[in-house]
């Protein structure tokens, strides 16, 4: 039997928001091929699916469904699906991943408005309550939980509260949290939760997937605008057919997905690895402010996922060198994606412990050029 501890070490840490750093167990899992029509394939889609509702809530009445493809792809499928001919979307965006689900919706020609917060404010809830009741044509409201251009986690809960009190559904783009941070599907009110293998579950990219109340993907047949990323008949052959997918699946990736979440389970689950996430996420900030760094959020709206740091106010700084000096010396850092700020970003998830973090930080002291100015 083949012993992932055998396999060579990547040679740089992903400080990303997914692709992220994996385990060799979940790489080593990939080393065997699968048969997507097989009953022992099918047997672990229909135990990832129940798992992932398990995770999701302990109430009745939800149910998962994976989709081929980026965690795009899986909110195109929502945004395509579920909202009727005459339906109208209603949009909170504070970032880039709530601009796109917009253009999802421009793209797809479904009415939809956006209430936007500025990339560094939260949608607020009062505002929203006040919009709905301004506007009762919408139907359907979505978020994103953690809106990774900056970090910024946004109050879904909050925000569900109102929207199930204005009788309107759900929609929860929580890519970068779902698997990290505690949450109940159920309890913020969520008809449709969104996320992908590659981010808190620690998996590797493929395929994303979608918790929903299943009442409401009944009623979502003969909407969808695609042919593939038909919500509805996705979770129709899945449950039909015992965990068959309607077009070729991602047959490795999904068992790498499911040793990921044994991982999960492993570590002590949703509570333990945000705990992990948190404690990288304190000791990061903590060291970049002692080296000069300022965060771009304040800290009662960071998430433990990813932080947007201010790039130093030399000009002689490039981000490309910054990060080319990073990656020779073994980390990867994001760029920033703030349009009204020069940033870059670091992230804390994925197979990342303290150490890591705390080793990234004596490599950043002692190997770039400080001659040029720290910021202030």
């Amino acid at each position: 039997m083949f012993d992932p501890s055998q396999l060579p070490d990547n040679p740089y840490i992903l400080l990303t928001p997914g692709p992220l750093s994996t385990s060799k167990g979940v790489k080593a899992t990939m080393l065997r091929d699968w048969c997507t029509w097989d009953d022992d394939y099918k047997a672990i889609t229909q135990d990832v699916r129940r798992r992932l509702v398990a995770l999701a809530t302990p109430a009745d009445g939800y149910a998962s469904v994976l989709m081929q493809g980026s965690g795009t792809f899986a909110v195109e499928s929502v945004v395509g699906s579920v909202l009727p001919e005459n339906g109208k979307l209603l949009v909170l965006a504070n970032g880039a991943y709530g601009n796109r689900i917009a253009a999802i919706a421009g793209r797809l020609r479904i009415d939809h408005t956006v209430m936007d917060s500025g990339e560094t404010g939260r949608p607020d809830p009062e505002a929203l309550k006040n919009e709905l009741e301004r506007n009762p044509e919408v139907t359907h409201v979505a978020v994103v939980h953690c809106e990774t251009t900056t970090g910024m986690l946004n109050p879904v809960s909050e925000i569900g509260a109102v929207v199930k009190a204005a009788g309107r559904t759900f929609i929860v783009d929580a890519m970068s949290s779902f698997g990290g941070i505690p949450m109940d599907v159920d309890a913020i009110g969520a008809d449709f939760l969104i996320s992908s293998a590659n981010k808190c579950i620690q998996g590797v990219p493929g395929f994303g997937f979608v918790v929903a109340r299943r009442r409401e993907l009944e009623a979502c047949a003969g909407r969808s605008r695609s042919l593939s990323l038909d919500l509805y008949d996705q979770w129709r052959v899945m449950e039909e057919k015992g965990g068959k997918w309607r077009f070729t699946s991602p047959t490795h990736v999904v068992r790498a997905f499911a040793t990921a979440m044994d991982e999960l389970e492993a570590e002590g689950g949703v509570v333990a690895r945000h705990g992990r996430y948190s404690t990288n996420q304190r000791a990061l900030v903590k060291g970049m402010r002692a080296l000069g760094f300022q965060t771009l959020l304040p800290d009662e709206f960071q998430s433990p996922i990813i932080t947007a740091f201010l790039s130093p106010s030399n000009p002689e700084y490039r981000f490309q060198e910054f990060y080319h000096t990073l990656k020779s010396r073994g980390f990867v850092i994001y760029p920033g994606k703030v349009t009204s700020a020069d940033t870059f970003r670091i992230g804390n998830i994925g197979e990342v412990y303290s150490e890591d973090v705390e080793r990234f930080l004596t490599v950043l002291e002692n190997s770039i050029d400080w001659k040029m100015d720290k910021t202030s």
